[in-house]
């Protein structure tokens, strides 16, 4: 595997010489094998020999020529192939060469390990620095640039060296005549290549050996999102293929010892099969094209092995829980296994589990991931969502045609209502051997934060930028409609809670500009609002009618905050999310620090801050009253759990701003914070900075468990309204403002947000879930 100085310092010119060299030995061979063809095969085939000296000796000199031709073949390959490996080693170098003489100019510093940092870290420039001030972005541009350049190298140094043993050969007396006109060819040669010996090993079954297992699952790893492999792996093996392969791998009948000594061996082949079919997708080739169309009309149909007989539908369904589907196929492959279902259980009269009982024989285990054994094949089909945002968005937006063809019966379903509302998710036995709803429900929950904010649900959080379109808010709408309507559809979803947080969250401004009008039921903006998500123009990016428009109203807001913070996850999500967002507006509307101003430029701050007090104080009064519901006063649940309300603010510590986008790293997990302003200000920088404190780490447990429920929620609650303070505190404290200004700032600011707080005791906040 080449790095970064080693690219950047390649010396190519031997590697220059070796194709002149080639070059010079191709245009040899050529004479030598013209000569060979019509001097001595063309007098031997004339001439007229009899006995043994013909069967021997003509034979001879046929082959002697033969190999003139299979050495000019090969030598041309050779050339071909150092030609555009040397090719692409120059592009590669000239590409980090340019990457070195901007990266200064830029204020970027390149380490001689590839490492990308600060020219001059903003800590030690002087006052009169008036030099490049690069923002994260830039630096995520640079390593990006930097990866793919290496990785550019690296890939033909692979093909290269794997091409070049396989002309050389094994026979020391033949020349092999494998004929490469490039590069390109050579790896699509090696493509096809692997993806058959693929197709050998997954004949086997589950008879292949754990070596042969590591095997296939080492030419997933090895072709991991190359098209050419995927196709044709997927072309080879056929869609009942796959489906039968997978089946026959989760028969616990058969005596195969794999699921059962070699468990994660199968979670790795699971993980690279669903990788390498989602790959396929996107080919739309004639044959992928019958190929998707073939899985859809399969999944219908029971998939008999020796002792079980799942539907093609619960089989494919598992093997797309990771990977990238192609946004068509999904659509469609959706639409059929909806359709599928409510067939199945004569349009819901029956639970959703009725349709995906076996027929015969034992219950499969089809899904080796964790959580469930794979027997709803909505699980994986809500994973493949979460994993394509437009296909999620598209699918959650538009009715499915339960009757496709039928033009007397036009029968819609709505699958959002289907799906959050009206199925009820089959229980599923978890790696605990409990019986649960929650694995499905944490994968509807993956497919909506897909659908809303328009990245894939498990996405690496750094580099990520604020996508969100009208189409996504559309979703978001629903979801708020949905789960701010009654606390029962989060409370008996079990699993769903955070993605509900972290949907929030990614709308935090929209919450925000809600709660800031004075009537529940308005949907207009309060005029000259400091929230929303706004470009350039003052345009809101959902569309013209939200300019002004809210996408629900103040009621609704408060609703959704309020059942989404009685969950410990909700509340801890919601809660830094909004410290962040109200931070960021500040930087944006406040006076920029080392200005100057009056009372009359710290309106919008005012705005802001009270506001961010309010949000976090409905979350607060709706965690604790949760709380109370759920355990009894003074018992060691109780106070645990009044405990954990104020450990959030952990999430200060590794919080990392990016792209105009917050990732929360630590306690609120890889979340997407909308900022107020594309790049991050000081006193965002400021925030993340500060030291956190918190309820748990103030109190000794024995201390804690001491005092009264009541005593303890009244400390939380005051915690808690200290933390909205946060905001205003690290704007004061951001670098710019003189002592004087920082000391009126946290005067005037501070003490204006305490009373603010008490505005959110004059919400109607929604009661809190009681269980059945």
């Amino acid at each position: 595997m080449l790095k970064f100085d080693q690219v950047l310092h390649a010396r190519l010119g031997g590697l220059k010489e070796a194709v002149t060299v080639w070059t010079e030995t191709v245009s040899k061979l050529e004479k030598t094998k013209e000569k060979a063809e019509n001097g001595l095969r063309s007098k031997a085939d004339k001439a007229d020999w009899k006995g043994e000296n013909a069967g021997v000796t003509q034979a001879f000199v046929r082959k002697t020529a033969k190999e003139f031709g299979d050495a000019l073949t090969e030598a041309t390959s050779i050339r071909n192939i150092l030609r555009d490996a040397e090719s692409e080693f120059k592009a590669a170098k000239s590409a980090l060469e340019k990457l070195v003489e901007q990266a200064p100019g830029k204020g970027i510093r390149i380490d001689p390990d590839g490492t990308v940092s600060y020219l001059v870290h903003p800590d030690r420039r002087s006052k009169d620095y008036d030099g490049p001030e690069p923002e994260q972005a830039d630096f995520e541009a640079m390593r990006s640039s930097i990866k793919a350049a290496v990785d550019r190298a690296n890939e033909a140094d692979d093909i290269a060296s794997r091409a070049l043993r396989a002309l050389v050969g094994k026979d020391k007396n033949n020349f092999s005549g494998t004929k490469y006109d490039s590069l390109a060819a050579a790896s699509k040669a090696q493509d096809a290549e692997d993806a058959h010996t693929a197709y050998e090993l997954y004949k086997k079954g589950d008879d292949a050996t754990p070596q042969e297992i590591d095997r296939l699952n080492a030419l997933f790893e090895d072709n991991k999102k190359d098209p050419y492999f995927a196709e044709r792996f997927a072309l080879e093996v056929g869609p009942k293929g796959s489906m039968e392969y997978w089946a026959d791998m989760g028969d616990p009948s058969d005596g195969s010892r794999l699921g059962v000594d070699h468990r994660d061996k199968l979670k790795g082949l699971q993980q690279n099969w669903s990788l390498t079919l989602a790959t396929a997708t996107h080919s739309h080739s004639p044959e992928m094209e019958q190929w998707k169309a073939d899985v859809i009309k399969a999944g219908s149909e029971p998939v008999q092995t020796r002792g079980t007989s799942p539907y093609g539908f619960q089989v494919m369904s598992n093997l797309m829980r990771v990977g990238d589907y192609d946004d068509t196929f999904l659509r469609d492959y959706g639409n059929g296994l909806v359709a599928t279902e409510r067939r199945m259980t004569h349009d819901g009269r029956l639970p959703a589990d009725r349709a995906w009982l076996q027929t015969t024989g034992m219950p499969s285990h089809l899904n080796w991931q964790g959580g469930d054994l794979g027997k709803d094949p909505m699980i994986g089909f809500m994973e493949a969502l979460g994993h394509n945002p437009k296909a999620s968005t598209d699918f959650f937006n538009h009715d499915i045609d339960l009757t496709p063809g039928d033009g007397k019966d036009d029968k819609k379903l709505d699958p959002f209502d289907y799906f959050s509302k009206d199925r009820k998710w089959p229980e599923e036995l978890d790696d605990k051997g409990h019986l649960t709803r929650e694995p499905g429900y944490d994968a509807l929950g993956h497919a909506l934060e897909a659908a809303t904010t328009g990245h894939p649900y498990d996405a690496e959080t750094e580099g990520l930028e604020d996508v969100r379109t009208k189409e996504n808010a559309e979703v978001m709408q629903k979801v708020v409609e949905r789960y701010g309507s009654d606390p029962k559809y989060m409370h008996e979803q079990p699993g769903i809670d955070d993605s509900l947080g972290k949907m929030g969250a990614a709308y935090i401004d929209e919450l925000n500009r809600s709660l800031e009008t004075d009537s529940d039921t308005t949907m207009e903006e309060k005029k000259n609002s400091p929230f929303g998500s706004n470009d350039a123009k003052g345009g809101s990016r959902f569309g013209d009618e939200f300019d002004t428009g809210l996408l629900w109203n103040r009621g609704d807001a408060v609703n959704f905050m309020g059942i989404v913070s009685q969950s410990e996850t909700g509340h801890s999500t919601l809660s830094a999310a909004e410290m962040i967002y109200t931070t960021s507006v500040l930087d944006e509307v406040g006076p920029k620090p080392g200005s100057s101003f009056d009372e009359r430029d710290l309106t919008d701050a005012r705005t802001t801050l009270r506001i961010g007090s309010e949000a976090q104080g409905i979350m607060d009064e709706s965690r604790m009253a949760q709380i109370d519901k759920d355990y009894e006063k003074d018992s060691e649940e109780h106070k645990k759990a009044v405990g954990k309300t104020t450990e959030w603010v952990k999430f200060g510590v590794g919080a990392a701003a990016a792209g105009g986008v917050v990732a929360l790293t630590g306690g609120a997990g890889g979340v997407l914070v909308p900022l107020a302003a594309e790049t991050v200000g000081g006193a965002v920088v400021t925030f993340i900075g500060m030291e956190a404190d918190d309820m748990a780490e103030k109190y000794e447990k024995d201390e804690m468990l001491k005092k009264k429920s009541d005593d303890l929620s009244d400390e939380a609650l005051a915690m808690g309204k200290e933390n909205s303070l946060r905001p205003g505190i690290a704007y004061a404290n951001a670098p710019g403002w003189s002592e004087k200004d920082r000391n009126y700032l946290d005067e005037t600011l501070v003490d204006y947000v305490r009373d603010a707080r008490l505005h959110a005791r004059d919400n109607s906040l929604p009661d809190p879930y009681e269980k059945k």
